[in-house]
């Protein structure tokens, strides 16, 4: 019995141990299950989320100086080539735009990037005791990133002594304010006026895209301060095709202490610190130079030619006096064989040739006797002969055309011979005529009516061609009255410039209905063309739909007479009116945003007049409302502007300013990039993401 127990006992084990392997088993195959479906989760999470590897942190720094051949600002020496090393590869953007020597090389440096080298191989002879500097400004640039070293100056000293002040400012368009780019400013410490002509300059700068410079590099002492385009590229003005500016005063370079604010960048948005920060001021630092083309303009036959059998063009290259000419071929026994149309300037000179004797000429050589500027810059009266040729069509071409009209008549007369037949009655015996007339060429009119019309707008006709006569009996302006139309008095003037154009002036009713009628064949061509019949309804607009503007201006100067113009959004002008008594009045603006420049009329002539660098004299002097003024329908405005309440740089608004500054601002692409990935991370964790629109 006890055996028989040890066995049951020892079957009862072996049983418990088959149920715990097979209750271990299971657990075992839940947890693998379990494991393996967790990974599958991870690897479609992972796939859902799959993204182009980022490659590293981006590089934002720019490159660091490590050494350079000669050592910064070292004394006594006369280096041909100039290597500066820096911790990565660079290169160097636009050397010959962006790379300012000073002094002033005649010879052109070679400027290049070697590796992780900036190579400067000088080609003039080094002065003595001066002090070179290198102002590479922006150039410079890492290989990959282009991250910029801002503001990068190498200088050294041919002596013992190394010159380190400096003067800066910006360079403005006398004329309309505008900051230059691309224009040295150079100095000169004689005062001979003759000097910036004859001498290039001792040191130079270069303004960079916002019109500033900066002029290193200098000794104390006293200096002239002018600015020129230079287009030859030999630092002194001895072309007047060059703008130029030139401070009338005397500077003397000096420094001051002060302290400035720091603002340091996260990123685009991000600012991290704001910092107080001591250094040296340069003085000065705040000059105004106003460019501007001289009133003397080189003067020169541009061209000359032919477009059209009956018209002559003559195109000079600077405003000049007007010329005499004669035909010489064909022969002409009269002087009225032309009518001219030119320009204000007389720059350019059309001839409407009306002899046909002339004209259909294939070739007419024409004398002419002009004022043209020598080598020496000097205005003598030269001779010239002139051939205008117009190529015709050949009599093979001729014959031709002759051929297909022919053709195209006798198919025609067919055609109509059929149309009678097969329409007996005579239904399309009108249509028929007006086929086999010739079509009717018109002198073609052309005006600025609208339907809608300003009140302040005259009435401006011009024709395609020159006209025999046409005065005031040949329109009738009408205002409706009731259902009828009752004619107006009007004033029409003819261009004294182009007679082809004509202007009338009548006094219009606001908000009246007007209709301008001229006849058919009231207006004769000198090439024997007639008018079609023009009759056009419009609108003047009411008083109701304009505003006034009333301006009153402080800081004129004392007995100086000036005008403000009314600028558009892009600087163009289109209202002008003098000051008096300190007040400017404009009646009848159109609502919308409107700008203003005031000019200080110096000669009284009421326009703006250019400076000259022989006499001494300065362009006359240009002020900008740096706002702008609201106009609204039906309302006055009564506003007030102080000239001297900005700073001369500051005044040009933004809005209507070409060449706008581009503000660098620090930025940090790891951190961009880190919250664009925070972002579609939160876009694919919402419960939203991957939802159809259901459509």
């Amino acid at each position: 019995m006890n055996y028989l127990t040890k066995i049951l006992y020892i079957c009862d084990l072996k049983m418990k141990w088959f149920l715990c392997r097979i209750m271990l088993n299971k657990i075992f195959s839940i947890i693998t299950f379990l494991f393996i479906s967790l990974l599958m989760a991870v690897m479609f999470h992972s796939c859902a989320n799959m993204a182009a590897p980022t490659g590293g942190p981006y590089d934002v720094d720019p490159p660091v100086v490590i050494g350079s051949s000669p050592a910064f600002n070292s004394l006594n020496v006369t280096p041909k080539r100039v290597e500066i090393e820096f911790d990565e590869n660079i290169k160097i953007e636009s050397p010959t735009e962006k790379v300012i020597i000073t002094p002033p090389q005649i010879n052109m440096p070679i400027i290049r990037s070697i590796g992780k080298k900036a190579v400067v191989e000088l080609n003039d002879e080094l002065f003595p005791n001066t002090t070179y500097t290198i102002d590479f400004t922006d150039a410079i640039v890492d290989n990959n990133e282009s991250n910029p070293l801002e503001n990068f100056v190498f200088s050294f000293s041919t002596g013992d002594q190394l010159d380190t002040l400096s003067i800066s400012g910006r360079v403005l368009n006398a004329e309309d304010l505008e900051p230059l780019s691309g224009v040295y400013v150079g100095i000169h410490t004689n005062f001979d006026d003759t000097v910036f002509t004859n001498v290039p300059f001792e040191r130079i700068s270069r303004t960079n895209s916002r019109g500033d410079f900066t002029v290193r590099g200098m000794a104390p002492g006293k200096y002239r301060v002018f600015a020129l385009t230079d287009m030859n590229r030999d630092y002194k003005y001895d072309n007047p095709q060059e703008s130029v500016a030139f401070l009338d005063s005397i500077i003397s370079p000096s420094t001051m202490g002060a302290v400035r604010q720091d603002t340091i960048f996260l990123d685009s948005l991000t600012i991290d610190t704001i910092k107080t920060v001591e250094y040296t001021r340069f003085l000065p630092d705040d000059l105004v130079l106003r460019s501007f083309m001289s009133d003397f303009q080189r003067q020169y036959l541009q061209r000359s030619e032919r477009p059209v059998e009956n018209k002559l063009n003559i195109i000079f290259g600077a405003p000049t006096d007007m010329p005499t000419f004669s035909i010489i071929e064909p022969e002409v026994s009269r002087d009225d064989w032309y009518v001219m149309e030119r320009s204000i300037n007389n720059d350019t000179l059309m001839l409407w040739i009306t002899d046909s004797l002339i004209y259909k000429q294939d070739t007419i050589r024409m004398e002419i006797n002009y004022i043209e500027t020598d080598t020496l810059n000097q205005n003598i009266l030269t001779t010239d002969t002139i051939s205008f040729n117009f190529r015709r069509q050949t009599d093979r071409g001729q014959s031709r055309r002759a051929e297909r009209e022919a053709e195209r008549q006798k198919e025609a007369a067919l055609r109509q011979a059929d149309s009678q037949i097969e329409n007996e009655a005579g239904v399309e015996a009108d249509s028929l005529v007006k086929q086999s007339l010739p079509e009717i060429e018109f002198l073609r009119i052309n005006n600025n009516i609208q339907s809608t019309f300003e009140l302040f707008n005259p009435i401006r006709i011009e024709f395609d061609q020159p006209v025999v006569e046409f005065d005031s009996s040949f329109v009738e302006l009408s205002i409706q009255v009731d259902s009828l139309y009752e004619a107006i008095p009007f004033r029409m003037e003819a261009d004294s410039l182009n007679p082809r154009k004509f202007t009338l002036r009548p006094r219009w009713e606001p908000g009246g209905n007007y209709k301008i009628t001229i006849d058919s064949a009231t207006v004769f061509s000198h090439y024997g063309l007639w008018n079609n019949k023009l009759e056009q309804t419009f609108t003047v607009k009411p008083l109701d739909q304009y505003g006034n503007l009333e301006i009153r201006i402080n800081g004129l100067p004392e007995g100086k007479q000036a005008f403000v113009q009314l600028l558009n959004n892009s600087d163009k002008p289109f209202r002008k009116s003098f000051v008096k008594a300190n007040v400017v009045r404009f009646q009848d603006l159109p609502p919308g945003d409107v700008y203003a420049r005031l000019i200080i009329d110096e000669n009284e002539d009421g326009v703006w007049t250019t400076g000259n660098y022989e006499e001494g004299r300065q362009p006359e002097e240009v002020f900008y409302y740096n706002n702008k003024f609201v106009i609204r329908a039906y309302s006055d405005h009564l506003e007030e502007w102080n000239v001297n309440s900005a700073p001369l740089i500051k005044q040009k608004p933004l809005e209507i300013t070409i060449n706008k500054p581009e503000e660098k601002r620090q930025r940090n692409p790891n951190l961009e990039r880190e919250r664009q990935s925070q972002q579609q991370q939160n876009r694919q964790g919402s419960p939203f993401s991957g939802m159809g629109t259901g459509f």
